[in-house]
């Protein structure tokens, strides 16, 4: 009898932890992601250098642990910068966090437009658009998407 019971038991247990680790790839409500600033830190013919700074959301009830970034961003209708990068924060339980990347890029090999595009945007609003994924280290979940977009002001480098 006590066996019979041990075996019912282990076998509800087994089946509550197989259920729940299957629904945990969508336990994480996406953040909101949105670009804060986009700092030009070096401009010259070959080589141009910016640090982005964005700002994260979280609407989870728990922290949440960010061990990869990858996005694109499009400024004025052209794409801008993309890639993925390790990192490691974490952002608050219902709360808010932070994060820069600096990325190098060659204007002129990319595309000509955003020459013009990165010279206009430190005197007027420039509208931008985001989007990449989050990811996370909890176990079993997989990594969270976002897509923002909104109007940013360049801000040249303090040299």
């Amino acid at each position: 009898m006590k066996r019979r019971l041990l075996v019912h038991t282990s076998l509800v247990l087994a089946a509550v932890l197989t259920s729940g680790c299957a629904s945990l790839e969508h336990l994480v409500t996406a953040p909101g992601v949105s670009l804060r600033n986009v700092q030009v830190e070096r401009l010259d013919l070959t080589e141009q250098s910016f640090l982005l700074s964005f700002d994260v959301t979280n609407p989870n009830p728990f922290p949440l642990p960010i061990s990869m970034i990858s996005y694109a961003i499009e400024l004025d209708g052209h794409r801008f910068a993309n890639g993925e990068t390790p990192c490691s924060f974490t952002v608050p339980a219902s709360g808010d966090g932070e994060f820069a990347i600096s990325v190098n890029i060659n204007l002129l090999k990319t595309a000509p437009e955003l020459l013009y595009i990165v010279r206009d945007g430190v005197y007027r609003d420039i509208p931008y658009g985001l989007e990449g994924q989050l990811g996370v280290d909890i176990p079993y979940a997989k990594p969270v998407r976002f897509q923002n977009d909104g109007l940013i002001r360049l801000q040249a480098a303090k040299l």
